[in-house]
């Protein structure tokens, strides 16, 4: 939500910045945003940069400016899940050494491209971002993480499932906004607007 102070509009970020910049000490603002191979993150990634930042310029002389605020991109990977059949005998293993080398190697190239797809769009829009690869159930390792590092801000996309699928297969998004010790902004894909309309 962007206010109106003295004829000029600016938003939540911005307004938190300069209450924190009236201070003596100059804090720095910790903004995660949380991406993975979705549409619906890349979207919230994209939201974030063009909407939390608009007025911020980013001159090099300008260390204060520079500092008031980090950005990080994060990805979780979740955990290896091996493949196992029920027989009377019980379960058998299917995932050898060599494929969970495998599955692992192809995990760690998707998060490099994920990575890569977000620090192009950083860079687009002239935000300095520091990228992180967590490990584990990602709604977990998500809250868990943000208040390790004391995070100031959480951005999260949403995938947009309906109420019966949401509760069945749990969402991220939700898990954040209930669990999490920071406030967390959730951002809807612009679709989900239009059907709304």
């Amino acid at each position: 939500m962007m206010e109106t102070t003295n004829g000029t509009e600016e938003t939540a970020v911005e307004k938190e910045m300069k209450t924190v910049d009236a201070g003596e000490e100059t804090a720095t603002m910790k903004i995660w945003i949380a991406v993975d191979e979705s549409a619906g993150s890349f979207y919230a990634l994209e939201w974030a940069l063009q909407h939390l930042f608009l007025h911020h310029d980013y001159d090099a002389t300008d260390a204060d400016k520079l500092s008031s605020f980090t950005v990080t991109v994060v990805h979780v990977q979740p955990p290896f899940q091996p493949t196992y059949t029920a027989l009377p005998v019980g379960p058998i293993l299917f995932a050898t050494s060599g494929m969970k080398e495998s599955v692992m190697k192809a995990e760690e190239e998707s998060a490099a491209k994920v990575l890569a797809r977000a620090s192009e769009l950083c860079d687009k829009h002239k935000i300095k971002a520091e990228y992180l690869v967590l490990k584990g159930k990602p709604k977990e390792i998500l809250v868990e993480a943000v208040e390790q590092m004391d995070v100031d801000l959480l951005v999260v996309g949403s995938r947009g499932l309906g109420q019966i699928k949401r509760a069945v297969l749990g969402s991220i998004s939700d898990y954040c906004a209930h669990h999490a010790k920071c406030p967390v902004l959730i951002v809807r894909p612009q679709k989900d607007k239009a059907s709304q309309n």
